[in-house]
């Protein structure tokens, strides 16, 4: 129920403390930190025990100890996800006692959860989410009605968190219990569904906005061709999943709302170790994935529903040129060595000429983000099957080394140089005997410059993901990616590239 200042409210029927609880999941999904969640009702309307219920479910802990704060006014929690300060103002007098609290002191990283927020009069923030429980004395002693709202910022999140609610409960998913799953880079957000003891997983992915111009009227997701919608993701998985290749199937799906119910396939990774490293066996399986994909000839066109076609864009020298030039654009910046214009000019001209095999290459899948964290050990199934794929909803039709490189120069972990050839050895003849007349070194080129288009991509995010989102986190894998670069620029096809990056990138040790 959207309202016209800036507000959106839904209301909750909730028959027992199972609902409530479940209700209580639906809402933590959607907190972030420095979020103000208040709560209001009568005493005894259940304010404290949906606030115990939050906190246990966000600790993970069902058992960690929740007291009151009636009397303490206020206690602090350290959980995985945030800081929370649960606060009960029920003993103030007025507002201005608010500010002896120390609300400030916990900083934006804190979720603050109020109790009896009519105390704090006109010092209540105007974003935050106001959950209000009423009783019903025609009612059972546990029922209650809960009007949830979110205001200014937070009404777009209130009203997602009643389109979730919705999409489960009519595909039968309502009463589900739902834990949240670590996501990546993105703005999806992944949950686990439980339902009579059968495991699934909620993808939450709302459509992309569009973000600013930056070339020709269009903005950098148009011209990357980035997937703003699941209908994509639906049409590859489905793809992928009729070839014999292990892609989730789907349970239930509103592309409108970019929701989807997909198989839950396990959190058994090809990775192992803190930090952690490849399992050379599940890596070499990933491989045979690959070259068992691009032995295939692939369609551009995908049905995804009755009447409804998706068409594969293409990879071509727009998309390719715009992910190389993050590196001008963000990572160089870091270093404080941003590029002049000739030094622009010049480097997009040597990626122009180094990308035209790209282009000119047979194209295939590209499923574009193919490394460690979207792919899953199936050790109950038999052969390529034994990878689990996830995330190509931004795949396009071009080259096949890009997808090699991905795996081979994983920025998340570290694949020796030793490795790295192995594999990729294992793929060219794995080619070579599906294809007699398969160009084994025209590949090898084409690989190195995948490698280094991606490596000069991922730099890019990396610093991106720091400066503009606030996500410091990803800059300790840029040692990483700088090496993987080094590798690439070494074939002799990419010299002038090399020399390039060498006269006009400073070292790592600048950071």
């Amino acid at each position: 129920m959207p309202s016209t200042s800036g507000s959106y409210s839904f209301t909750v029927e909730v028959a027992d403390e199972q609902a409530t609880y479940r209700l209580m999941a639906d809402i933590a999904g959607a907190i972030e930190a420095g979020d103000l969640i208040t709560l209001s009702g009568d005493l005894g309307a259940g304010k404290t025990t949906f606030a115990r219920a939050l906190i246990r479910y966000l600790a993970d802990n069902p058992t960690i100890e929740v007291p009151s704060p009636t009397f303490t006014l206020m206690q602090a929690y350290t959980l995985p996800r945030f800081n929370l300060v649960h606060a009960d103002l029920y003993r103030l007098s007025g507002p201005d006692e608010l500010t002896e609290l120390g609300f400030e002191e916990f900083g934006d990283n804190a979720v603050t959860l109020l109790e009896w927020p009519d105390r704090a009069g006109s010092q209540l923030a105007a974003d935050r989410f106001d959950i209000a429980f009423t009783l019903d004395p025609d009612k059972a002693r546990s029922f209650r009605h809960v009007h949830v709202t979110g205001y200014g910022s937070c009404a777009a999140r209130a009203e997602r968190i009643d389109t979730v609610r919705r999409f489960l409960i009519g595909n039968g998913f309502g009463v589900a219990s739902r834990i949240r799953i670590q996501g990546d880079a993105s703005t999806r957000s992944y949950e686990r569904l439980v339902r009579d003891g059968a495991s699934y997983i909620l993808m939450n992915s709302p459509k992309r906005p569009d973000g600013p111009p930056v070339r020709d009227g269009k903005p950098y997701s148009a011209i990357a061709h980035l997937a703003e919608t699941v209908t994509p993701f639906m049409a590859i998985a489905r793809a992928l999943h009729e070839r014999g290749f292990s892609a989730p199937k789907i349970f239930a799906a509103d592309s409108g709302d970019g929701l989807i119910v997909l198989e839950d396939l396990g959190n058994e990774l090809v990775v192992d170790g803190e930090p952690p490293v490849p399992i050379e066996a599940r890596y070499g399986v990933a491989t045979d994935v690959l070259s068992a994909l691009h032995a295939m000839k692939l369609p551009d066109t995908l049905p995804v529903s009755p009447g409804v076609i998706y068409t594969v864009p293409p990879y071509d020298i727009g998309a390719m040129l715009i992910e190389v030039e993050l590196l001008l654009d963000w990572y160089l910046p870091k270093l404080q060595a941003p590029a002049a214009p000739e030094q622009r000019a010049e480097y997009v001209a040597l990626w122009r000429e180094a990308l035209q095999p790209a282009i000119e290459a047979a194209p295939t899948w590209v499923l574009r983000d193919y490394h460690s964290p979207n792919l899953l050990w199936l050790p109950e199934r038999e052969g390529i099957k034994r990878i689990g794929l996830l995330d190509f909803q931004d795949a396009v039709m071009g080259p096949p080394a890009y997808d090699v490189a991905s795996l081979l120069q994983d920025a998340r972990v570290d694949v020796s140089e030793k490795l790295e050839l192995t594999l990729l050895t294992r793929y060219l003849r794995a080619r070579h005997a599906a294809d007699p007349g398969f160009d084994a070194g025209a590949f090898a080129r084409l690989y190195a410059t995948m490698a280094a288009q991606r490596a000069s991509k991922i730099l890019g995010i990396f610093a991106r993901l720091e400066k503009r989102d606030h996500k410091p986190q990803y800059l300790r894998h840029l040692p990483r990616v700088w090496g993987y670069l080094q590798r690439s620029l070494a074939h002799p096809a990419l010299g002038p590239l090399q020399a390039w990056y060498r006269a006009n990138v400073p070292s790592l040790n600048s950071l």
